[in-house]
């Protein structure tokens, strides 16, 4: 069994001319619904073997405290084809991730993650920043992870977490 959580980045700057889109960073806004989605994964005692993340400094950002949160001990492994829309090359990173790795957080940007989710498991959640969608797949193999052995387990916003 492998288990997948997609997790959108925070809330990050405004786009505007004098940063590229790449750089930007996440507002305190963005900072302070991270360690609420953080402090809510880690309530759930998750076993975390693996963060992929994309190389952006948004979403470094929130693997970063998401990492320090859960006190996930092991390297980030950022990832350059994370940060774009392109899901097949999205999925064809997973399916490297050792299958000794059963429980793998992905944190990436729209339209990516949630074109990803609908991939994975029909889910249709336009998601939003600091937004989890988690899916289970029966497979002991990230190359065999795919719509037929899925199962959508939840959609969670930031706005929706009690702690």
């Amino acid at each position: 069994m492998k288990k997948l959580f997609i997790i959108r980045h925070s809330k990050a700057e405004d786009i505007n001319e004098s940063i590229d889109d790449f750089d930007r960073e996440l507002t305190q806004k963005g900072i302070d619904n991270t360690k609420i989605i953080a402090k809510y994964l880690k309530n759930k005692n998750i076993k975390l073997d693996y963060i992929l993340t994309s190389q952006a400094t948004r979403t470094m950002q929130t693997s970063t405290i998401i990492a320090k949160e859960l006190s996930f001990k092991k390297n980030l492994n950022p990832n350059q084809y994370i940060y774009e829309p392109y899901v097949n090359a999205i999925i064809e990173t997973m399916n490297y991730i050792h299958d000794s790795n059963d429980t793998v957080f992905l944190v990436g940007h729209n339209p990516g993650v949630s074109a990803l989710a609908y991939m994975l498991c029909d889910s249709r959640e336009n998601m939003n920043t600091s937004s989890i969608i988690e899916i289970e797949f029966n497979t002991d193999s990230w190359v065999e992870v795919a719509k037929n052995n899925s199962t959508f387990i939840s959609y969670t916003k930031v706005e929706n977490i009690i702690l």
